[in-house]
């Protein structure tokens, strides 16, 4: 096993030295779960090895980070954990005494509990209606919501949660939600809590408060498992951290003895070269300008109110906020794919206000969506198909009504080398693809037209390291190459990396635009929470 590079007993302090966990009791009365061991385990779905005799380990007062690209294993082996799934060989021991895990209830009893990145919340009850849902009432048929809101204030005393049982989930911010569903973790006897992707849709600020939160329930005797794809995260917050790759546990260390690049390594296999600055580009004439745009929301509430925007050739605009801001209607809308309800768009001197997406293809707007199979190919078509959608019609793919296959194939061939699409052959189905290689896909496609400007929306969401930074390298190219970028990311390390200024939007407004000088975390972090940094954060 892999537990001997944890030394007993355990969390790390401030000064970085471990110390012993002493009480066998936790505050919120559960005991102590000293050490819970997966060995072997493994599981497989029909022609997917998911997961290949894995090891794996996490003890009282450590965070365990488990880290991995998009189909490693991750998500299998904690769902297997929690009961959700079953596995096909292997054991699971919690303090050195094998257990059976069938079912989430099963592993709640076992002292497991899991905070689900999309959160398993009912928005139109209460805190405490949330946290009691599916328990036993001590008073049979009639509830007690009184002995459970008493039991959330003490748990929320514990550990700085903030929540009144009384509020309703829909009234909570994104941050406040992720409280209750620890509180419910931990209402339920939780020792060992699974964090799935935890800080995704969390403000920088948030973040902080939920990694504070975190420290103290290690330094309780918690033991925790954090998983993420944000590195600087892992390194932060975790003790140790285990990497999965296709399937197989590749290495456990120390966090204290790794470097992000040594985490990238172990997860793809090869060195990862970060974008994590770029030089000042020559910025020319105003290509792509929003003046007070505005547009209805899918969901009945309000979409984008009086947006202003503006974006110069050579610039990179990034678009910061936490996802649900109105920023798909951002995209959707400058695409021609959403209706305006008022203002006026302009690519270069040129109104494109209400204009076809056909149209705004012709004017050379390219989009690259964030729902890349739904938005960015068809996926019944092959690649070299999905290669000219833009512009079959055209010359030298069309002539006379028919396509020309001799030049179809030979510019497909040619994208497929330049922009490193893996695909078996011309004539692959888009489906058949990873995501990876169905975004490479889509940006040979958006970008070999020499566009004037480009809405990018998630453009790496989904992906994995290397396939994240090639498209980040193509996106300053672009630049580079005079195009007009908004860049629409909830990566705020993406934002920075890549952006000239920074537009913030919270609730379909713009609250402020920076330039780099100006945008700190700590100020982009208040925007994208609707606070302005010039007012109190009570206001």
């Amino acid at each position: 096993m892999i537990s001997e590079v944890l030394p007993d007993f355990r969390y790390l302090d401030s000064n970085k030295e471990y110390v012993m966990v002493k009480s066998n009791t936790l505050p919120s009365g559960q005991t102590r779960i000293d050490n819970m061991e997966i060995c072997g385990i493994t599981k497989r779905f029909p022609g997917v090895l998911a997961n290949d005799h894995i090891d794996f380990d996490v003890k009282s007062g450590e965070v365990h980070a488990l880290l991995g690209e998009n189909g490693a294993g991750k998500s299998t082996l904690m769902k297997i954990l929690y009961g959700i799934y079953h596995p096909d060989e292997g054991e699971i021991f919690i303090n050195q005494k094998p257990v059976t895990i069938n079912s989430p209830m099963d592993a709640i009893k076992s002292g497991i509990g899991m905070i689900h990145q999309h959160f398993m919340l009912v928005q139109t009850l209460t805190v405490a209606e949330n946290v009691a849902l599916g328990l036993l009432s001590s008073r049979g048929l009639l509830t007690d919501l009184d002995r459970v809101s008493k039991r959330i204030i003490e748990l929320a005393d514990i550990y700085n949660l903030k929540i009144d049982p009384d509020a309703y989930i829909w009234q909570l911010s994104v941050g406040q939600q992720q409280r209750v569903e620890i509180i419910k973790a931990l209402y339920r006897g939780a020792a060992l809590l699974i964090l799935d992707e935890p800080t995704a849709v969390l403000t920088p600020q948030e973040v902080e408060e939920l990694f504070a939160i975190m420290r103290q329930m290690v330094k309780d005797g918690y033991a925790l498992i954090f998983i993420s794809h944000k590195l600087h995260e892992v390194i932060e917050i975790s003790n140790r951290v285990t990497v999965l790759r296709n399937g197989k546990r590749i290495s456990t260390h120390l966090t204290s003895e790794t470097t992000k690049e040594d985490l990238a390594r172990w997860m793809v296999g090869h060195d990862i070269e970060f974008i994590t600055s770029h030089e000042k580009s020559n910025v020319g004439e105003v290509l792509l300008k929003l003046e007070n745009v505005s547009c209805n929301s899918d969901n009945g509430r309000h979409g984008l109110s009086d947006v202003s925007l503006e974006i110069h050739s050579g610039e990179i605009l990034g678009i910061a906020g936490v996802s649900g801001n109105c920023q798909l209607e951002l995209a959707e809308t400058i695409t021609g794919m959403r209706k305006t309800t008022g203002g006026h768009i302009y690519l270069g001197p040129d109104e494109i206000t209400g204009l076809a997406p056909g149209e705004l293809t012709e004017r050379m707007l390219s989009y690259i969506p964030e729902e890349r199979m739904r938005d960015g190919v068809i996926r019944n078509f092959s690649v070299a198909e999905n290669m000219i959608l833009r512009e079959h019609h055209k010359s030298p793919y069309s002539r006379s009504g028919f396509l020309r296959l001799k030049d179809i194939s030979a510019h497909t061939d040619e994208l497929i080398e330049q922009f490193q699409v893996k695909t078996p052959s011309q004539a692959t189905l888009a489906k058949n693809l990873s995501g990876g290689n169905i975004q490479k896909l889509v940006l040979a496609r958006e970008i070999s037209r020499n566009p004037r400007a480009i809405i990018a929306a998630q453009p790496t969401r989904g992906l994995d390291i290397g396939a994240s930074e090639y498209v980040r390298a193509q996106l300053l190219e672009q630049r580079k190459a005079g195009a007009a970028i908004m860049l629409i990311s909830e990566d705020l390390d993406e934002i920075f990396a890549l952006s000239d200024r920074i537009a913030v939007i919270y609730e379909g407004k713009i609250m402020d635009v920076l330039t780099c000088e100006e945008a700190t975390r700590e100020r982009v972090g208040l925007l994208m929470a609707g606070v302005h940094p010039k007012k109190k954060a009570s206001a």
